[in-house]
């Protein structure tokens, strides 16, 4: 027993561990970005002091072609060619690649900008940008920590964590759970400040969203 138990560690940590890092930097005078993360299990976004738009991209075998940049009619647009690992042991992987994660990205953007996040089953971490956030999936974890500006998050089931301040919320999740502050609410939620310049707002129909308020000094 104990001998199977190493191997399935030895297996485990080969796949973790044989994740490297590609990285592309680019500088654009777009005010509005779109990113796809079609091909990714996890994406962060964050925001950073330079003018230049980071991306750090994690897979088995990542190279700069697997992250793809252009510009068009003033919209930056990111996106992510990673290829299907194919090993000889196609089967036992796709069971492996079920419970690790394939491939996952940072991207840093300066300040400012608005910025539109698509994915399918994809979950997605905000490190309190500070920029207008639209974002649509299907199914995921969507953590955005302070929110800061309007933001607008759409997607079939998951959960969605965020903690506001001095922010209108409108909020409808059909099946899943709205809490605020702990406390359950109504399928539809609704609060609006005329003084309060910013929007949250989620709309979807099986996610459950866990919202925190911080209380004005």
């Amino acid at each position: 027993m104990k001998n199977k138990f190493l191997i399935l560690f030895l297996i485990f940590s080969t796949v973790i561990f044989s994740q490297k890092k590609a990285i592309k930097k680019f500088q654009t005078t777009a005010n509005e970005i779109e990113i796809s993360t079609i091909g990714l299990d996890d994406f962060v976004l964050e925001n950073t002091e330079s003018s230049f738009i980071e991306i750090f991209l994690y897979a088995e075998n990542p190279n700069e072609r697997h992250i793809v940049f252009e510009e068009k009619q003033g919209v930056a647009n990111i996106k992510f060619n990673i290829a299907e690992f194919k090993t000889e042991e196609t089967v036992f992987r796709k069971f492996i690649t079920k419970r690790l994660q394939r491939a996952s990205a940072i991207v840093k953007i300066p300040k400012g900008k608005k910025t539109t996040i698509f994915g399918e089953n994809i979950n997605i971490a905000s490190k309190s940008y500070q920029g207008s956030l639209a974002i649509f999936i299907e199914k995921g974890n969507v953590k955005l920590n302070t929110v800061q500006e309007t933001t607008q998050v759409n997607l079939y089931s998951g959960n969605v964590y965020a903690t506001l301040k001095n922010t209108n919320i409108d909020v409808i999740s059909r099946i899943g759970k709205i809490k605020i502050d702990n406390i359950l609410k109504e399928k539809v939620y609704q609060k609006k400040n005329d003084i309060f310049k910013n929007t949250f707002t989620v709309h979807t129909i099986k996610a459950n969203v866990l919202l925190t308020s911080l209380k004005t000094q």
